[in-house]
């Protein structure tokens, strides 16, 4: 009976025993379990730090390329339009010119115009003061010789008229040619001030007359007839 009851407590023993190695063993297990998914989650937690901070790095690597690309392009839109207001006001200034330049060849235009009428009727007066004096030499000369008073006639007529007519011819000439350049002003100014003085001055020839019978009867009786050629002519 002692032995039955020692096989038994022996028994009972042994399986406590193994059920508290069981239980103790799981308990380690498990813990060991927690101590790896710790560690697992501690590295994991690590990897996820460092990925986030390489992905935060690798962002702010494209962003900062970004902002650097973004602001090459805003320097070149505004070097561009920079370029673009510089070539527009070049070309208002040009345009201005241009214009200023247009009227001036239109006043000029009209100053040449004006001119070359004046020419014309200084040109006209000419003739006209010609055919005075022409026609007054004729009336005071009284010459008898028709050769002498016809060289006489042509002389004066001829030289006065190559005279006046080259003169006259010239200025037109030079303002025409000279219209559009910027000593056309000069020109200009210069025929204003000496056509009038010149006018009566290409009329006028001095000729020389051998025969002294007929230097008597242009003069007549004591310069009678150039006192008459004096007062028709003014000069």
């Amino acid at each position: 009976m002692d032995i039955i009851l020692t096989v038994i407590v022996a028994i009972l023993a042994m399986a406590i025993g193994c059920a508290a190695a069981l239980y103790f063993s799981r308990k380690n297990a498990k813990s060991h379990a927690n101590e790896i998914m710790e560690k697992a989650r501690l590295e994991a937690e690590v990897l996820k730090n460092n990925e986030v901070m390489k992905g935060k790095e690798a962002g702010m690597s494209i962003k900062s390329e970004a902002e650097k690309e973004a602001n090459a392009r805003l320097s070149k839109v505004q070097t561009s339009e920079a370029k673009l207001k510089q070539r527009e006001m070049t070309l208002n200034q040009q345009q201005g010119e241009l214009q200023r330049r247009r009227n001036e060849v239109d006043n000029l235009k009209v100053n040449v115009d004006n001119q070359m009428a004046l020419l014309e009727q200084r040109k006209s007066e000419v003739d006209k003061m010609e055919r005075s004096v022409r026609d007054t030499l004729e009336h005071v000369s009284g010459l008898s010789a028709e050769e002498a008073k016809e060289k006489l006639i042509e002389s004066l007529k001829d030289e006065a008229k190559t005279t006046a007519a080259s003169y006259i011819n010239d200025i037109m000439d030079d303002a025409k040619m000279t219209a559009n350049k910027e000593a056309k002003r000069i020109i200009i100014e210069t025929i204003q001030r000496v056509a009038t003085e010149t006018a009566i001055e290409n009329a006028v020839t001095v000729f020389h007359i051998d025969n002294d019978e007929i230097k008597g009867r242009i003069i007549g009786r004591e310069g009678r007839n150039i006192r008459a050629l004096e007062a028709a002519t003014g000069v």
